[in-house]
């Protein structure tokens, strides 16, 4: 057994950014979303994870991270550089970390897995089963999507990416880098091994469709993660979604606590795209069809979610995955005119018309 094994994995990054203080409260409200406690000592912010903490001191411009394993390490130096590297892009911030597992080139949230089984739930919802090897980390952290990463016609055989100095991922050159889009795990088995992923198969450039309506058992993808906000606890929900978000609200539907109550709208294509799903909570499920209506042109799911009157006697929490105009509308209705903050609510945009984009669909 290894030193570091026996103690608590630490590591620090200096930065180079003149102007950190006028951004630090973008990069803290970002930390907090993934729940994070926070505090303050003088010019330093300590947060504080399920998994381990971080500090960041704007004075004498470092970031630490410790954490009991080397999961917890390698997702708060992700979350730690992700911020920075969104909110000081103009800075071109150069980051690299020393201490524990800084020489690493492997990406801990990295896995190879193999289509193991393939079938239709629905005429448009193909679910897929794949299997790999050590998943326990897909089950931490709260996030429920993983970055699928595909090889294409264009690059048939693609190159992984692995570990940088900075704790982010380090991409091959373009003739051999895999495409990368967002999908839900729709259900885990740690212990055997597998990840089932429900793909919306459809006309148009879609890489993850593309790639869905070809799967075949044997085939290979690599996939990173878990990514994404946790979903906050609370006694009751909204929740509203299209095809696109689907697998994710089915999901919770499956594993929210069984008091859970609430309302959950979805919008589908037609009365054949309904799909059984275990409902554990007390959240009533109503199905939305379009029936002819081209998918982001309804406008029945941003009706029925901006309809629902919010209960003042029990904590809530708002939850939206549909088109990017759909997204538009619920987030400004939740957080304009009910005044909810980022802690109540998450108004996710899966895709957008006319446009391929990162998430699924």
């Amino acid at each position: 057994m290894s030193e570091a094994s026996l103690r608590e994995l630490a590591c620090e990054a200096r930065l180079n950014l003149r102007h950190l203080p006028d951004y630090m409260d973008s990069i803290a409200d970002r930390l907090r979303s993934f729940e994070a406690g926070e505090s303050h000592h003088g010019q330093r912010i300590d947060f504080r994870f399920a998994f381990g903490a971080a500090s960041i001191d704007v004075e004498q411009l470092v970031m630490r991270a410790h954490a009991p394993d080397r999961d917890g390490l390698a997702r708060i130096k992700d979350l730690l550089a992700t911020a920075v590297q969104v909110y000081a892009k103009d800075e071109n911030p150069e980051i690299v970390w020393t201490g524990d597992l800084s020489g690493e080139t492997s990406l801990a949230q990295f896995r190879e897995m193999t289509v193991t089984e393939v079938r239709d739930l629905t005429p448009h919802m193909r679910r897929i089963r794949f299997a790999g090897e050590d998943l326990t980390r897909f089950a931490k952290f709260g996030g429920m999507h993983i970055r699928m990463l595909f090889p294409t016609r264009d690059v048939p055989d693609p190159l992984w990416p692995v570990l940088g100095g900075n704790g982010l991922p380090v991409w091959p050159a373009d003739d051999r880098r895999p495409a990368a889009r967002v999908y839900t795990i729709r259900a885990l088995d740690a212990a055997s091994g597998i990840i089932d992923v429900d793909f919306l198969v459809h006309p148009g450039e879609s890489v993850g469709s593309a790639w869905a309506t070809q799967a075949a058992p044997g085939m290979k993808v690599g996939i990173m993660g878990p990514v994404g906000r946790p979903v906050r606890q609370a006694g009751w929900y909204v929740m509203g979604s299209d095809e696109t978000g689907l697998p994710a609200l089915a999901r919770m539907l499956e594993t929210l606590p069984a008091h859970t109550r609430g309302v959950a709208f979805v919008e589908i294509a037609d009365e054949r795209e309904k799909q059984k799903i275990d409902n554990a909570t007390g959240i009533e499920l109503h199905w939305l069809t379009r029936d002819g209506i081209p998918a982001g042109e309804d406008r029945l799911l941003t009706e029925a979610v901006r309809s629902v009157a919010w209960p003042k006697d029990v904590s809530t929490f708002g939850w939206f995955a549909a088109e990017a105009a759909a997204a538009k509308i619920v987030r400004e209705h939740w957080r304009g005119t009910l005044g909810l903050g980022r802690d109540q609510t998450l108004a996710a945009a899966y895709w957008r018309r006319g446009a391929a984009g990162l998430m699924a669909g």
